[in-house]
């Protein structure tokens, strides 16, 4: 058993007081890397939230054809929609313009990341 990360270990340990020894696990507890979501840029989480949602039919990067052939790629959204008012429409819900589309709708900080991304690809 590794004893580094058993907790008993550090309790049982005689030569730190308890107090102290408290404060050096949660310095070690908070020094760990945060969550992949928390750490990411708006901008990628964006990425991440088109991947995971909407990568099945359209194009999300700066290259690459759409797989369903009415969905447009995302590098040009910006032809259909205001980007400074996407992400206020992300909020709201998006309706779907055909049958194959699932209707969407973003809480205020992932319309935001989405946003950011769609303007680091736009033609």
């Amino acid at each position: 058993m590794n004893y580094f990360l058993n907790m008993n270990y550090f309790l049982n340990m005689r030569f730190l007081p308890k107090s102290l020894l408290t404060l050096v696990l949660a310095g070690l507890v908070l020094s760990l890397p945060a969550s992949a979501g928390l750490a990411q840029s708006p901008s990628e989480r964006g990425r991440v939230l088109l991947s995971d949602n909407c990568a099945r039919c359209h194009a999300i990067g700066k290259t690459g054809k759409s797989s369903h052939e009415a969905a447009p790629p995302f590098r040009a959204i910006s032809e259909s929609f205001d980007l400074d008012d996407f992400a206020t429409r992300l909020e709201r819900g998006l309706t779907p313009g055909h049958p194959d589309m699932p209707a969407f709708k973003f809480n205020e900080e992932d319309a935001h990341a989405v946003s950011a991304y769609l303007r680091t690809i736009q033609e």
